[in-house]
């Protein structure tokens, strides 16, 4: 495991203040900001990239042209 140093400003300390309240540890709080910060830049990106597809006339032609093959499959 490594160890990461950073130089914190007063808005910082204010916010971990807040995050350590109850006896979390400012390494323990900094980890969970860091993976939390992760996950919603990666729920960020998937979004964008649903987004894309649905605005994509090509990929909601193919979209809807699966959903009727299935609806066929379905018949039986």
């Amino acid at each position: 495991m490594s160890s990461l140093t950073i130089r914190t400003d007063p808005e910082v300390e204010r916010a971990l203040e807040g995050l350590t309240f109850g006896g979390v540890s400012r390494s323990e709080a900094a980890r969970t900001a860091i993976l939390e910060a992760d996950r919603s830049r990666r729920r960020a990106l998937l979004r964008a990239e649903a987004e894309s597809l649905r605005d994509d006339p090509e990929d909601a032609a193919a979209s809807r042209e699966l959903a009727a093959e299935m609806d066929a499959i379905r018949a039986w």
